[in-house]
């Protein structure tokens, strides 16, 4: 029998990544909200963009699980500093492989890795600037060009980050794009308005899937978002 992680890194369409990933929080009381979906999206498009080989199915599959022991609101900082690690641990036992769980236990630098994982590197751009957009209880979220002069030069400033400069390109150019939503906006700004505007994360992935296609390219527009049937597939794979 498949392990969940062959089950879902089997799975190629983004949309269906998510359902099965909502469901796992559900069953196994992970770490997953919108946060997770926008971040994820981010590094969609950012991966459509960027002119290299890498496998886009693995970072996306990354990108949705590797704060899954993230803390929502922590009491301390060993909790900030030991989630990614426990992460990666709990992903080793539901049957992901070694690299992939150093990929997601590398989202930030408290392991200490040396030489990261080029996939951690994309993880750690979109987990760091996605968080900085988005509204916090104690700041509002921040405008792409204020995260991205923070993420150089307060977040990772003296660190390597092998796409650094090849992100921020992708954010200058995607700030140039428009689209016609009730006004004219960027594709970032219309994401984050639709996370603004959906009560959860269910609403969000419903939204993004069906709602937003300019955002979200779908392959596959009548397949039902939610079922039983992912449910069954999912603790199927996890007993």
């Amino acid at each position: 029998m498949e392990t969940f992680a062959e089950y879902i890194l089997g799975e190629k369409e983004i949309s269906a990544k998510l359902e099965i990933t909502y469901y796992l929080a559900k069953k196994r009381n992970i770490f997953f909200d919108k946060s997770v979906v926008f971040k994820t999206e981010i590094a969609r498009i950012f991966l459509n963009y960027l002119p290299l080989e890498l496998d886009k199915n693995l970072i996306l599959t990354a990108c949705l699980l590797c704060n899954c022991k993230k803390i929502d609101v922590a009491q301390n900082l060993e909790d900030i500093k030991s989630y990614a690690k426990k992460g990666a641990e709990y992903l080793y036992s539901i049957g992901f492989d070694k690299r992939f769980c150093t990929i997601c236990e590398e989202v930030n630098r408290y392991s200490n890795s040396n030489p990261r994982e080029k996939e951690s590197d994309i993880l750690e751009l979109v987990d760091q600037f996605g968080g900085m957009l988005l509204d916090r209880p104690e700041r509002i979220g921040m405008e792409p060009d204020e995260a991205l002069v923070l993420l150089e030069y307060r977040n990772l400033k003296d660190k390597y980050n092998r796409y650094m400069q090849s992100f921020i390109d992708f954010i200058k150019e995607l700030q140039k794009l428009e689209y016609r939503e009730k006004v004219e906006v960027t594709p970032l700004k219309a994401l984050v308005n639709l996370y603004r505007e959906a009560e959860d994360d269910k609403r969000f992935i419903t939204g993004l899937v069906y709602e937003n296609k300019k955002i979200l390219a779908k392959e596959n527009p009548n397949r039902p978002l939610f079922s039983e049937e992912t449910t069954r597939k999912v603790m199927g794979h996890l007993e």
